[in-house]
C-alpha cells in the first residue's frame, strides 16, 4: 500500500504542477511583459524654447588676440527669411562673454548680403574699412571673426566683402584688398 500512495502523491504533484503552469499561461495571455520607464522632464518645454537654437559667432579673444568662438542662442524663425544678415547683425553686437570682443568697426551698416552658389557676397558701408582698427592683425581678425562665422553654415564655403557695392576695395592702409575671396581659417581661432 506505501507503493500505491507513493504513485498516487507523486501524480498529484505532478498535475498540480501541470494545473499551475497553465493557470499562469492562461493568465498571462493576451498581457506584454515589456515594462517601460516613461521620462518625465522637470519642466515643460516651451513653444519658444522649441523653436531656438545655437549659432557659433567668432570674436576677438581680449588675452590671446586670436578670434574665439561664442554660442548663442537665437529664434529659428529669425533664420528663416534672411540668415545670413541676421547672423552677421548678431555678430556686430557685442559679445556676451566680457573676456570677448566684437571686430567689426563701430558704424558699419550692413547694405547687402547674397549667396550666390556657395560664396557669401557682402556688401557693408565705407564705415567697415574707414573705421577699422589699422595693422594687419586687427584687420585680418575683422575679416576672419566674419568668414569663420558664415562658413559654419554648410552652404557657405567662403565670403566676398564689397564696399559700398564696389569689388576690389582695401583697408586704409592698403594691407588687405577684398578682390579675392575669402576662406575659412583655422589658424586665427585660439585653441
Amino acid at each position: 500500500m506505501n507503493k500505491k500512495l507513493w504513485i498516487i502523491l507523486v501524480i498529484l504533484v505532478v498535475l498540480l504542477i501541470v494545473g499551475v503552469g497553465i493557470f499562469l499561461i492562461i493568465q498571462n495571455s493576451g498581457e506584454e511583459n515589456i515594462s517601460t520607464n516613461e521620462i518625465q522632464p522637470e519642466e515643460e518645454i516651451s513653444d519658444e524654447q522649441m523653436r531656438q537654437t545655437i549659432v557659433t559667432l567668432y570674436y576677438k579673444n581680449k588675452e590671446t588676440k586670436k578670434l574665439m568662438p561664442e554660442g548663442r542662442i537665437v529664434d529659428a524663425k529669425s533664420l528663416l527669411s534672411d540668415p545670413y544678415a541676421t547672423i552677421i547683425k548678431l555678430l556686430m553686437e557685442e559679445p556676451k562673454n566680457t573676456g570677448l570682443q566684437k571686430t567689426i568697426p563701430e558704424g558699419t551698416n550692413l547694405l547687402k548680403v547674397e549667396l550666390k552658389s556657395d560664396i557669401l557676397y557682402i556688401d557693408f558701408s565705407k564705415e567697415f574699412v574707414d573705421n577699422q582698427e589699422k595693422g594687419l592683425e586687427a584687420e585680418n581678425l575683422s575679416i576672419y571673426s566674419i568668414v569663420n562665422t558664415l562658413t559654419e553654415l554648410n552652404e557657405v564655403s567662403g565670403v566676398k566683402i564689397l564696399i559700398d557695392g564696389q569689388e576690389n576695395k582695401s583697408f586704409s592702409d592698403n594691407e588687405i584688398n577684398f578682390k579675392d575671396v575669402f576662406v575659412r581659417s583655422e589658424e586665427q581661432i585660439s585653441k
